[in-house]
């Protein structure tokens, strides 16, 4: 009988680098991540509601608000709050957006197949197009109306 090799002691495997050590907790789940940045969203959707309607019923109108204050933060302050908090939650839900976009695409989708039923079923890079559509159309829209204010403002007088 021929000689067989012998096996080859296993090395033990190295440790990683410090940079490289994965950490001791897990990521947190889908559900987690949708759940906290749902609540985020409901807790900004308050506080900007709070914020327009102090703006609102609490301030005098904005030419005899001068000078006036709530909890130290005068009708500017305010104004900036609203508009900052307002950029913050458009980003969450665009997140929100993102973290379902398989579900948007396939609504989107299956509307449109819905309407004409001829259409062939999509498949996941055409229902991709169709959301992007739908959020081309949105942000035009978006788009179109502030623009024709922004044409529209006319000065007193």
């Amino acid at each position: 009988m021929p000689n067989k090799p012998e096996p080859r002691p296993k090395k033990a495997p190295r440790p990683a680098p410090a940079a490289e050590t994965p950490s001791t907790g897990k990521a947190p789940s889908r559900t987690t991540v949708n759940f906290v940045l749902d609540a985020t969203l409901l807790v900004m959707f308050v506080v900007l509601s709070i914020n327009a309607l102090v703006v609102r019923f609490v301030f005098p109108r904005a030419t005899a608000a001068h000078g006036w204050s709530v909890w130290g933060f005068g009708l500017d302050d305010w104004l900036d709050g609203q508009i900052a908090l307002f950029g913050l939650f458009a980003v969450l839900v665009l997140v929100h957006v993102m973290l379902h976009w398989n579900w948007v695409c396939g609504v989107v989708s299956s509307r449109l197949a819905r309407r004409w039923p001829k259409m062939e079923r999509a498949d996941d890079g055409v229902k991709t197009i169709y959301g992007v559509g739908l959020l081309i159309v949105l942000l035009g829209i978006v788009g179109i109306c502030v623009g024709t204010a922004a044409l529209m403002v006319a000065p007193p007088g």
